[in-house]
């Protein structure tokens, strides 16, 4: 999976949190070591493990790792006997170290969890109020059926990350265009392409058919040209349910 910071922190701030990972335990364990005859390894183990939540809290995997490793080096150089050198004479300080690598690699890994959950929820509930929007302004009637055709077409951008989109009264009459459908799958020809593994086409259009009952009557042409979209099942089933909304603004015929 791509590390989650890449979605929302900039290189800039990535590039400093990785630098900060690496440097801030440097300095908490100097400090620390002037106040060595005073805090047990434990008590330095779990400051340390502080350094490393607040790296992970970023988001960003490597520098929740980078985190741990310099936290590890430096308890071993400042806080376990000989001080000022990367020997450990002591069994349990060499236990004490081991632990505190592995339990910051572990709270590293937790954090990145539970980012991945909350923006889970986060994109779940943005799902939910483009269905919601375009359902309210289909069951109004208040607004033309361009405009409805303009608000879906717009959450549907959004939730393929697709670059062009535009309906079609219709069916869908070419065989090569890829079609999909309301449990997420889409096919060509008879043949599942797998988004999952290849992504949505890019050199071919993509269509969503809008249903009145049993009857099609109309579908969106999508493009996704300028980089490769993968859309989770979740996400295609959504479009769907989006184009759905379409079909009561549109005139019987």
């Amino acid at each position: 999976m791509p590390d989650i910071a890449r979605t929302w922190l900039p290189t800039r701030l990535r590039t400093a949190a990785r630098l900060g990972a690496v440097l801030l335990p440097l300095l908490v364990c100097a400090i620390l070591h002037a106040f060595r005859t005073d805090i047990t390894a434990t008590t330095g183990v779990l400051i340390l493990v502080l350094v490393v939540v607040l790296a992970a809290a970023t988001g960003d995997r490597i520098a929740g790792l980078l985190a741990a490793i310099s936290a590890g080096a430096w308890f071993d150089y400042f806080l376990a006997p000989p001080y000022l050198t990367f020997t450990i004479s002591s069994r349990d300080d060499i236990e004490a170290t081991l632990l505190l690598v592995l339990i910051s690699i572990a709270v590293t890994e937790v954090a990145l969890w539970g980012r991945r959950q909350q923006a889970r929820a986060s994109r779940r509930s943005g799902y939910l109020d483009g269905v919601v929007g375009a359902a309210q302004a289909v069951s109004a009637g208040e607004a033309p059926t361009s405009a409805v055709l303009d608000i879906v077409s717009h959450e549907i951008l959004g939730v393929l990350d697709a670059d062009g989109i535009r309906f079609v009264d219709g069916a869908v009459q070419d065989s090569r265009v890829a079609v999909l459908d309301h449990d997420g799958a889409l096919t060509r020809n008879g043949h599942t392409v797998d988004v999952d593994r290849t992504g949505l086409p890019s050199n071919e259009y993509i269509a969503i058919p809008v249903r009145r009952g049993r009857h099609v009557v109309g579908h969106f042409l999508l493009t996704a040209t300028s980089s490769v979209s993968y859309p989770s099942r979740e996400q295609r089933r959504v479009a769907v349910l989006l184009a759905d909304q379409v079909s009561g603004a549109l005139d019987p015929r």
